[in-house]
């Protein structure tokens, strides 16, 4: 399901962006290109899971999971915290989970041949 952009006008699309932001964007839209990172990135908007967890739930080993969650807080789309030894980790905002749920749900449509009602 699409969310509705009636926030943004017409003029707000014809101005572009400023330079550093949209390098931003391309950086974190190229961390969401792998499948495994998508993965982790689904999960961690559900809540906090733990490297061992995470490995587990998306069938990779732990030090490759540990670089995929390395890559996803170098663009800002994953927050930690120490809870003891360990390390949880967690999507980081609303605006991440929005923006996993409007790619996927984009796809749905195009997989499925629902039509478009936004």
């Amino acid at each position: 399901m699409y969310a509705r952009d009636d926030s943004a006008s017409a003029e707000t699309w014809q101005r572009l962006p400023a330079s550093g932001h949209v390098e931003a964007a391309a950086e974190s839209f190229r961390m969401l290109a792998d499948p495994t990172r998508l993965r982790i990135l689904w999960l961690l908007c559900g809540g906090e899971h733990d490297v061992g967890t995470l490995a587990e739930k998306v069938g990779a080993a732990r030090p490759a999971v540990s670089q995929h969650l390395a890559k996803l807080r170098m663009t800002g789309l994953v927050a930690a915290r120490r809870d003891g030894r360990r390390a949880l980790y967690r999507a980081r905002g609303g605006h991440v989970r929005r923006l996993l749920g409007e790619a996927l749900g984009a796809v749905d449509h195009h997989l499925t041949g629902a039509p478009d009602h936004s």
